[in-house]
C-alpha cells in the first residue's frame, strides 16, 4: 500500500488529523499523547477500486479513514461477495488483526477515492500499553462491532428479504448519525444486496415498493429514508407480508 511519508507536515495535514481526533478512541488522550500518535500516522491518498488489505495479510497497521468510504468485504471460491461493513470519514478499521496480530478477516478496499492515515502495529502497540484508558476504549470498539455483526447474523437467519432491507437501512443511518430530515445513504442497490444476502434485482423491486409509499426515495448512488418510523415497524416484525 502506498504512503505518503510526509503526512503530518503536509499542508492541510492538521486539519485531517482533527478528524481522528474527533474519534470517540482517541478524544479523551491528552495533546500530549495525541502528537504522539500522530507522528506514527502516515498519509495515504487511494483511488476507488484500490484493495487496501487482502483477507489473510499480516494484521501489521491500524487504518483511520480520513476522506472517503472504505468497504469491508469476504468472497467466496465461486466469486460472491458479501459486505461486512461500510466504513466512512472519522472511523478505523484492522483494529482486530492490529491487536492480536493474526492475519486479516476480510478484504478492505477503497469504495471511492479515499483519504486515509496509516498507524504500523510496531508503533501502535507500545503506544496503547502506555495508555491503559485507550486500551478500555479498543474493548469498547470490539464488543460494538460484535454487536454489528450479531445482529447482521440474525438478519440473514431470521428476518425476511424486507425485514431484512429495512433493518440495513437503519443500521446505516444510526451507524453515521444522519439527520432525521436528511437521511441519505450513499449506498448502491448492488452494495445493500451483498449486505443482506440477496439479488439486486429483489433488492429493487423491493425498495420501489417503498418509494411508491414514500418511505424512501432513490438517488443515483443512494438512497433517501424519508420514514424511519414505517422502516422500524418492519424491521421489528421481522415477517409476514407488510413489506411486499
Amino acid at each position: 500500500m502506498p504512503q505518503d511519508k510526509k503526512a503530518v507536515s503536509r499542508p492541510g495535514a492538521s486539519s485531517t488529523l482533527s478528524v481522528l481526533r474527533k474519534h470517540p478512541i482517541f478524544s479523551d488522550l491528552d495533546p500530549e499523547a495525541f502528537d504522539q500518535l500522530c507522528r506514527y500516522a502516515k498519509h495515504t491518498t487511494l483511488k476507488r477500486g484500490t484493495t487496501i488489505v487482502s483477507k489473510g495479510d499480516p494484521g501489521n497497521s491500524l487504518i483511520a479513514v480520513i476522506s472517503g468510504t472504505v468497504k469491508i468485504s469476504v468472497t467466496s471460491a465461486d466469486g460472491r461477495s458479501a459486505i461486512l461493513n461500510l466504513i466512512g470519514p472519522g472511523e478505523i478499521f484492522g483494529e482486530v488483526a492490529v491487536l492480536d496480530g493474526h492475519a486479516r478477516t476480510a478484504d478492505a478496499t477503497a469504495n471511492t477515492n479515499c483519504e486515509i492515515y496509516v498507524i504500523d502495529r510496531r508503533d501502535f502497540i507500545p503506544f496503547v500499553r502506555s495508555q491503559p484508558a485507550l486500551a478500555m476504549k479498543f474493548i469498547e470498539l470490539l464488543c460494538t462491532r460484535l454487536r454489528w455483526t450479531s445482529d447482521q447474523v440474525e438478519e440473514v437467519i431470521l428476518q425476511n428479504l424486507p425485514g431484512r432491507l429495512a433493518s440495513a437501512l437503519l443500521r446505516l443511518t444510526e451507524k453515521h448519525k444522519l439527520a432525521p430530515a436528511g437521511r441519505t445513504i450513499a449506498v448502491t442497490q448492488q452494495e445493500i444486496s451483498e449486505m443482506v444476502g440477496m439479488t439486486r434485482e429483489s433488492i429493487n423491486k423491493q425498495l420501489r415498493v417503498w418509494a411508491a409509499r414514500n418511505w424512501v426515495r432513490l438517488e443515483h448512488g443512494a438512497i433517501v429514508v424519508l420514514d424511519a418510523e414505517s422502516l422500524q415497524e418492519l424491521a421489528e416484525a421481522g415477517s409476514g407480508n407488510e413489506g411486499d
